[in-house]
């Protein structure tokens, strides 16, 4: 990485250096954040070096298409190719960015991080590019690998979707991951109303609409939610809509003293869930990393919800052995490949494999086996991932109902009755449906 990167306040620069670092294996948001901090950037700068990095990430199967055949294999340096990338993003992908503008704009950013050789490299492939035209995707004989180049989406997954879904739902839910993620918010009820938030959050200059599929659910632009005074007093707090369907599928009544979160870290969900409990009731909410229980904590003082809250330092599996009482509701909102949240963390269309997502099931059926021996009897269980492939959906279930017949599985039902119409019991979301993240919930009872 160039030694003159360490501030500054060109977008572009700073893109480049930050999609540099994400290819070494740094997490995206958290690397955006942190160069954000670290650099003298306006708003305005900030709003497009965000676009940048997360544009980039998003289409880097098709940018990499378009870029190949004017670098021939040529060996360059990290920021080298991320920059040709951005340009490449912000050329075919950004309507408001004059050609020329951008052009002379990655030229000197490759003069700045580089020397002049690497400003002279970059010009001539800017303006092959832009005389010779770029491939055709659409030309791709090959149907998985047309789409694949399209949506920036691996191979193996383009596959799997096709084989589960179909290829017209497939290419629906390719479509619609390269959306922009819409910001919801959860009101925090035991602090404020509905109507308060929607008018403190519109008295500080954002757009406020009514969620579609969530009872307590915010959507807002116009500005950064977490940044706002609503936020630091703890009226509210960041989550998509469909992440707070579990929690209502759990249907927390004035009968429920005690809830387990087996895998509850950041604590959306439990903190979800702590808002809904009775008076004197409580969630104990379980984590295997020490620093993530205390993010568990933190999340539950800011919204005045500590003394509802147990967070505890505990491996889900061991739950038989190292939890004595029983729950009235039990979440197990698993682990998982995260490829319904592809719109919000573009990365990991690359990162996860098949492998992946059969490790990963196997995981989910032994922390989901594990919970459910504290489950008291009639309690109801619900399971969810963020993820939209059945191996560690529809297939998790099927296992564990089948080495548990004291359990039968119920639908899953929603305070405004989602896909009610559907004929699975499971709740099934795909991101194409309502633009949300995808997600599963699957809901148990014990009859034992």
């Amino acid at each position: 990485m160039p030694k003159k990167t360490l501030r500054s306040d060109n977008p572009r620069l700073l893109a480049a250096v930050t999609l540099a670092k994400v290819k070494n294996g740094a997490y995206s948001n958290l690397q955006l954040n942190q160069i954000i901090k670290q650099n003298p950037l306006k708003d305005q700068d900030k709003g497009l070096l965000t676009s940048l990095v997360y544009g980039t990430i998003q289409y880097r199967l098709l940018l990499e298409y378009w870029l190949a055949p004017f670098v021939k294999g040529k060996k360059m340096e990290p920021w080298l190719k991320e920059l040709l990338l951005t340009a490449l993003y912000q050329w075919q992908k950004l309507d408001r960015i004059p050609k020329h503008a951008l052009f002379n704009e990655t030229i000197e950013v490759a003069k700045t991080l580089g020397n002049v050789g690497a400003a002279k490299f970059v010009t001539a492939i800017l303006h092959n590019m832009d005389r010779h035209g770029l491939p055709d995707p659409e030309k791709i004989q090959d149907d998985l690998k047309r789409l694949s180049i399209t949506y920036s989406v691996p191979v193996w997954l383009v596959e799997e979707l096709q084989d589960q879904v179909g290829t017209e739902k497939t290419a629906s839910i390719l479509q619609s991951l390269n959306h922009a993620p819409e910001q919801s918010v959860r009101v925090n009820t035991v602090r404020a109303t509905k109507a308060l938030v929607r008018k403190q959050l519109e008295d500080e200059g954002y757009t406020v609409r009514d969620g579609q599929l969530a009872t307590d659910a915010l959507i807002v632009s116009g500005g950064h939610v977490a940044s706002s005074k609503a936020y630091q007093e703890g009226l509210l707090t960041v989550q998509d809509e469909s992440a707070m369907l579990p929690v209502e599928a759990m249907h927390i009544d004035q009968g429920v003293r005690s809830v387990l979160d087996a895998a509850a870290a950041p604590g959306g969900k439990t903190t979800q869930i702590a808002q809904d409990l009775p008076e004197g009731a409580f969630v104990t909410a379980l984590d295997i990393h020490r620093h993530k229980v205390q993010l568990i904590a933190q999340n539950a003082a800011r919204l005045g919800l500590a003394d509802r809250v147990r967070a505890m330092e505990m491996d889900a599996r061991e739950i038989p052995e190292k939890l004595a009482e029983e729950f009235d509701r039990i979440l197990v909102d698993a682990p998982c490949s995260g490829l319904g949240l592809l719109r919000r963390k573009p990365e990991v269309r690359y990162d996860k494999t098949m492998d992946d997502v059969r490790h990963l099931s196997k995981l989910q059926l032994a922390i989901l086996e594990a919970a459910a021996t504290k489950l008291k009897k009639d309690g109801y269980l619900v399971y969810s991932t963020c993820t939209i492939l059945n191996q560690e959906n529809d297939e998790v279930v099927a296992a564990f109902l089948a080495k548990h017949p004291d359990f039968i599985q119920v639908k899953t039902e929603t305070s405004r009755s989602i896909k009610s119409s559907r004929e699975t019991l499971a709740l099934k979301l795909y991101p194409d449906d309502f633009q949300t993240d995808g997600f599963y919930i699957a809901t148990f009872q014990r009859k034992d």
